[in-house]
């Protein structure tokens, strides 16, 4: 993923979207975008490598241990979008309302190909969090769910 492919899904002469830049920060935020577009999902945003990795969630995100949601990634996100509240203009990638539904940030255990495992502490979304690649559904599908609690 890169922030090219960010760049040339948007008009930034039409939309208040930030122009994807890399950044030299390193940092760990972690954010969650309440998307109001052709239909409402979640956007999962973790701060890695100088930009936002992000993951679409169709259903509102877990807070109860055992439940799983998917997850599917999209092209990452300069890392100004995690500050990002707006409505995008009809016509372009991504119509619609967009407002922050939790922040904070992210401790990382695991980061791998395969398998990522967070501890969040957000306003709403806190404790250990796992995204798993689910290979059966496609390339870009992953499950997430929030750890039992030991």
């Amino acid at each position: 993923m890169s922030l090219q492919e960010y760049n040339a899904k948007r008009d930034f002469s039409k939309t208040s979207e930030p122009l994807g830049q890399y950044s030299k920060d390193v940092g760990n935020k972690y954010m969650i975008h309440e998307h109001h577009a052709t239909r409402l999902h979640w956007d999962l945003r973790l701060e890695k490598e100088g930009v936002l990795k992000s993951w679409a969630l169709p259903k509102e995100p877990v807070t109860i241990p055992g439940i799983r949601r998917l997850a599917i990634q999209v092209e990452d996100h300069p890392l100004n979008y995690g500050d990002f509240e707006g409505t995008i203009p009809e016509g372009e990638y991504g119509a619609g309302l967009v407002k922050i539904w939790d922040k904070g940030f992210y401790k990382q255990k695991i980061w791998s190909e395969e398998k990522i495992n967070i501890t969040i502490f957000g306003e709403k979304l806190t404790g250990e969090y796992e995204l798993i690649r689910f290979k059966k559904a496609g390339e870009k599908e992953w499950l997430l769910f929030k750890k039992k609690e030991n």
